[in-house]
């Protein structure tokens, strides 16, 4: 689904970026260009940046778990 129509921003690309190392929205939107134009999306962008970076800690606490 998009979530910027400006800058052509799905979530997918932005759940991508959390799982190739971005670890704050800041890092998501310069790597996207998410939210750098009209902004209308930021909100749902960080929410959904945050949904990510929760998820993306439980797998490696998840990991962590399994490897002891």
């Amino acid at each position: 689904m998009y979530v910027c129509v400006c800058k052509g921003v799905t979530d997918h690309q932005i759940r991508q970026q959390v799982s190739d190392g971005a670890r704050s929205w800041r890092e998501v939107r310069e790597a996207t260009g998410c939210a750098t134009q009209c902004g209308k999306c930021a909100c749902y962008a960080k929410s959904l940046t945050k949904e990510a970076l929760q998820e993306a800690r439980m797998d490696a606490d998840m990991g962590l778990a399994y490897a002891v």
